[in-house]
C-alpha cells in the first residue's frame, strides 16, 4: 500500500538570535530559553519558513508549541528525557556548556534533557583574543561543549579549543566537544599535489587541548572519524528529516531519492532504503574548482516523480541547484532539497529561492540567520538526537541498543 508522506503549519518558531559580530562578550550568567510564533501572513510575497520543534523520541507527529515564561516548566516537565522538573546542577555530575556559534540549539538539548547550561563567561578583547571563563566549578563531571565550527570557522573553533582548555584546567572528569557541524571534514584527503589534509590538523588540536570525546553530526565522509585518537560518537541526522517527510501527502510509488553527486551515492541510498525503498538516481557532475560544479549527466529515471535531493550540506547550493534544474528538463514534477548542514554561502540565498525547490529542508546544526529565510524553507531540529546521545555517553550505555537504535549512531 503506498505510503502517504507534508505538513504545514501557520506559525513558525522563531530563536533569539544570537549576538551580533560587533558584540564584545557572552555570558549565560541567566540562561533563559524565549520562543515566540509568528504568523507567516497570506500576501504573496510574504516569508514563510516553518522551524519544526524537534520530535519525540518514539518518533511521533511533529508539533509547534507555544511557548512563554509561564508554560516553559509545563514544556520541559512533558518533553525532557527524564520527566521530572528541572535538575539541580549540584546533584548531577553532568554540565552543559555552550559557545556562541549556536546558543539556541544549546539551550534547546538542555531542555530536552531537563537541565540548565552552565555559567560561563566568554568575550573578545579589542585585538580579538578569546577570553573564558567557567562560572561554576566542573571538578570530577562529564563536560559537554555545543560548539559547531560553522562560520566564522576559525573563530568559533579557537572558541571550542580554548574552552577545551578551560574545562581540563578545571579539573574536569572527561570533556567531550559536542559540534553538531564539523567545519573543516571537507579536507579530508589530497586530490591534488601539496594539499594540506585540515580535517585530521583539526582532529590533532581538539585531541591536544584536552577533549576526551567527540560527539559529531553528520561528518562530511566517514573517514573523518579516524582523523580523531579520541572516541567520535557519529549521530546521523537522517530520522528527522524522514519524519518530517513520512508526514507529507507524498505517494510511495511517486518518490526517487536523488544524490547530486557520486560521492553521495551511499548517503542516498541508505536514506532511499529508510524511504520505503525508494528508487534511486544520481547526478553525474565535473567539478572544474572549489565551488563550481557543472552537470553533466542523469544516471536513473525522474519522469513524472518527486525528487528527493539529499546531501550532508549547501555551501552556495552551486551543486544541489544545477541538479535541481537537470532534474526539471528531465521530466521530475516536483524537487525537494534535504541536507543536515544550512552553511549558506552567497549566492545560496538567491539559488534556492529561484522556484527550482518545492521545498528546501535542513536542520538547526548551524544557525539560521532571519534574513536569510526565504518562503520555501523548513528548519527541523536535531536537539533530541544530541540530547538523548549525550545521555548515553553520560551513562554508558550502547549507541545501538534497543529502543534507540533508530537514531543512527555509530
Amino acid at each position: 500500500m503506498a505510503a502517504a508522506l507534508s505538513f504545514s503549519s501557520s506559525s513558525s518558531l522563531v530563536f533569539p538570535s544570537s549576538s551580533s559580530s560587533s558584540s564584545k562578550s557572552f555570558s549565560y550568567e541567566q540562561p533563559r530559553f524565549s520562543i515566540s510564533t509568528r504568523s507567516t501572513g497570506s500576501h504573496n510575497n510574504s516569508v514563510r519558513c516553518n522551524l519544526i520543534e524537534p520530535l519525540g523520541f518514539e518518533n511521533g507527529k511533529p508539533f509547534i508549541p507555544v511557548l512563554n515564561e509561564q508554560s516553559l516548566p509545563n514544556y520541559l516537565a512533558s518533553n525532557s528525557r527524564y520527566p521530572q522538573t528541572l535538575a539541580n546542577q549540584n546533584d548531577t555530575r553532568l554540565r552543559i556548556f555552550s559557545g556562541t556559534a549556536n546558543p539556541a540549539l544549546s539551550q534547546e538539548i538542555a531542555c530536552y534533557m531537563g537541565l540548565e547550561l552552565g555559567k560561563i563567561k566568554i568575550k573578545r578583547f579589542a585585538d580579538g583574543e578569546i577570553y573564558v571563563q567557567l562560572r561554576e566549578s566542573v571538578r570530577g563531571c562529564d563536560v559537554f561543549l555545543v560548539q559547531p565550527t560553522c562560520p566564522p570557522a576559525n573563530e568559533n573553533l579557537m572558541e571550542l579549543l580554548i574552552m577545551i582548555d578551560a574545562c581540563r584546567r578545571a579539573s574536569a572528569k572527561t570533556i567531550t566537544a559536542v559540534i553538531p557541524y564539523f567545519g573543516y571534514a571537507r579536507a579530508d584527503r589530497k586530490t591534488q599535489g601539496r594539499e594540506s589534509i585540515a580535517a585530521k590538523l583539526v582532529a590533532n588540536l581538539i585531541t591536544e587541548a584536552g577533549a576526551n570525546r567527540v560527539l559529531a553530526c553528520d561528518l562530511h565522509s566517514g573517514q573523518s572519524m579516524g582523523y580523531f585518537d579520541i572516541p567520535v560518537d557519529h549521530v546521523y541526522g537522517q530520522p528527522v528529516v524522514l519524519d518530517y517527510l513520512a508526514s507529507k501527502n507524498i505517494c510511495s510509488d511517486d518518490l526517487v531519492v536523488v544524490s547530486p553527486d557520486v560521492g553521495g551515492v551511499a548517503r542516498a541510498r541508505a536514506f532511499a532504503k529508510k524511504l520505503s525503498d525508494a528508487p534511486l538516481a544520481i547526478v553525474d557532475k565535473r567539478r572544474h574548482g572549489h565551488n563550481v560544479a557543472e552537470v553533466m549527466n542523469l544516471i536513473g529515471d525522474v519522469k513524472g516523480k518527486v525528487a528527493v535531493m539529499v546531501d550532508d550540506m549547501i555551501d552556495t547550493a552551486g551543486t544541489i541547484s544545477k541538479g535541481a534544474a537537470l532534474l526539471h528538463q528531465e521530466g521530475a514534477r516536483e524537487v525537494y532539497a534535504c541536507s543536515t548542514h544550512a552553511v549558506f554561502s552567497p549566492p545560496a540565498i538567491e539559488r534556492l529561492s529561484s522556484g527550482l525547490f518545492q521545498e528546501v529542508i535542513i536542520t538547526n546544526t548551524i544557525p539560521v540567520l532571519e534574513k536569510n529565510y526565504f518562503p520555501q524553507l523548513t528548519v527541523l531540529s536535531v536537539a533530541n538526537l544530541l540530547g538523548e546521545t549525550i545521555w548515553r555517553v553520560h551513562d554508558d550505555c550502547s549507541g545501538t541498543s534497543e529502543p534507540y537504535s533508530s537514531l543512527s549512531i555509530d
